[in-house]
């Protein structure tokens, strides 16, 4: 059998991380996923709103380096975990538990979208491009070691 999925969205707010009673971290948020085709009536394109759930270090990382807004790639199984309301109903959520959560934009616009410079961002530039001179072999094949 195969369950996975692989999304791409947005972050609707800052991730929660709380801890289970033995102390496992887990991370719960929530990703708007932009459909790639637009409703026939309204000529808009429509969005999902998916919950996430990430465990242990995954979970910890989520809460440490995203926030509202950060452009994210999940990489996970759905799930579909049943609960009851407080009317006693039965009902069923559907979820992505991720086994991995990736950047999916830059670190120069997640700088730029958060506004907040960094002290790597201010203290550090990508070295300058160098010139590299090549020089000209003989046409000795023998002499390469391929």
């Amino acid at each position: 059998m195969l369950n996975h999925i692989v999304i791409m969205g947005r972050l609707t707010r800052d991730p929660e991380l709380r801890r289970t009673g033995s102390g496992l971290a887990v991370a719960g948020f929530t990703v708007a996923v932009d459909r790639d085709f637009a409703n026939k009536d309204s000529g808009e394109r429509e969005t999902d709103f998916i919950d996430c759930v990430a465990w242990r270090s995954t979970g910890e990382f989520v809460s440490k380096y995203f926030a509202k807004g950060s452009m994210v790639v999940v990489s996970g199984r759905l799930q579909i975990r049943p609960w009851e309301d407080k009317d006693g109903n039965k009902r069923r959520t559907a979820e992505i538990v991720a086994d991995n959560v990736y950047f999916g934009d830059s670190k120069r616009s997640n700088d730029q979208q958060r506004a907040v410079p960094t002290a790597d961002t201010q203290r550090y530039s990508a070295p300058a491009p160098q010139s590299v001179e090549f020089e000209e072999l003989d046409n000795d094949d023998e002499k390469l070691p391929f």
